[in-house]
């Protein structure tokens, strides 16, 4: 048996008792449904406030075709905090980067932007590796206060080098062939649907790439027990560093497909980043499937809450869950209490 077959042993319910395979999580099924429950009753309240089934509605299809890309970019977060305990404040930056390079590619040489998807997110790949190997890696880098100041002072790094070199001018990343449909009665801009899709295929992607393939097994050995993967003769730094480099990807990956939907400027990341970090306190911190419900919930509360709040910010709403998540559930919706 090889060491990635020792670690998947391990890891894979089958080695399980038969009568203890395939546990029913009756708290997770309870969690879910108060959840429902809670829009449920969020969607009526907007219903009564506004008057109009058919603005609650475009509401509620915006907010998930949103959440989902939302998902996406905390999936990367959340996957580089459950392996490495790293809070990457980079992250939006980095998704800065990408989405120049998108538009970049878009300006200089008419490609697709959904094309630059095979460009933006191999260049965040290798990014992220050399961030991890040259700035993260070290002894000095191993305390939590040490990899807040690198990562942050790196995103500032990477905000003023974009200032830098494309000003301050926001850019648009243009979609040929745009187009809206309705669905019933709710307007859908093709973008925005593209980006939806886009972002629900690349998170399956990486849920099968972490529970399918030799990859995935080592990772999830690392994340699990970093000495025992060690032991087993799993090679724990490289490993470290090929997560963070695919954490970042997501970021770059999700920066493509949102290219068409915003306008691009060096500063754009901060947003994306914060509601980033909610979606991954509401999924739970390391939690890759919380990562992408909880993207889809915050969707949803950002629309809601301007039906509520009509001109106010619509991060009002999602700060609110935020505040509320870490008094109720400290580890997310989907997390589980540490021993």
């Amino acid at each position: 048996m090889s060491n990635l077959d020792t670690a998947q042993a391990v890891l894979d319910p089958d080695t399980a008792p038969p009568a203890r395979r395939f546990p029913v999580d009756r708290s997770f099924l309870g969690r879910a449904g108060v959840v429902g429950v809670v829009l449920v009753v969020a969607i009526v309240v907007a219903l009564l406030r506004s008057g109009s089934g058919l603005v609650v509605w475009q509401s509620v299809v915006t907010g998930i075709l949103t959440g989902g890309l939302y998902g996406l970019i905390a999936m990367g977060l959340t996957l580089i905090f459950g392996v490495l305990d790293i809070v990457n404040f980079a992250h939006g930056a980095l998704l800065a980067v990408a989405m120049f390079i998108s538009f970049g590619m878009v300006d200089a040489t008419g490609m697709h932007p959904y094309l630059t998807l095979l460009i933006a997110t191999p260049a965040l790949f290798l990014i992220g590796a050399i961030v991890y190997r040259g700035l993260l890696s070290g002894s000095g880098a191993r305390s939590l206060e040490n990899q807040l100041l690198i990562t942050l002072g790196l995103s500032l790094l990477l905000e003023n080098g974009l200032l830098m070199f494309f000003g301050a001018e926001p850019k648009s990343i243009k979609l040929p062939g745009e187009f809206q449909f309705s669905l019933f009665g709710a307007v859908v801009a093709g973008s925005r649907l593209y980006a939806f899709l886009g972002a629900i295929a690349l998170g399956g992607v990486l849920f099968w790439l972490l529970r399918k393939t030799r990859l995935g097994t080592a990772i999830r050995a690392v994340a699990a027990n970093g000495t025992g993967a060690q032991l087993v003769g799993i090679n724990v730094r490289r490993i470290h560093m090929v997560t963070f480099a695919i954490g970042t990807a997501c970021a770059g990956a999700a920066a493509a497909l949102a290219g068409p939907l915003v306008t691009v400027s060096p500063t754009l990341g901060e947003q994306f980043n914060i509601t980033a970090f909610v979606v991954v306190v509401l999924g739970g911190m390391g939690n890759v499937v919380g990562a992408l419900i909880g993207g889809l919930l915050i969707g949803l509360v950002e629309q809601l809450t301007t039906i509520y709040l009509g001109g106010q910010s619509s991060l009002l709403g999602v700060f609110v869950v935020f505040v509320l998540v870490l008094f109720l559930r400290p580890q997310g919706l989907f997390g589980r209490k540490a021993a």
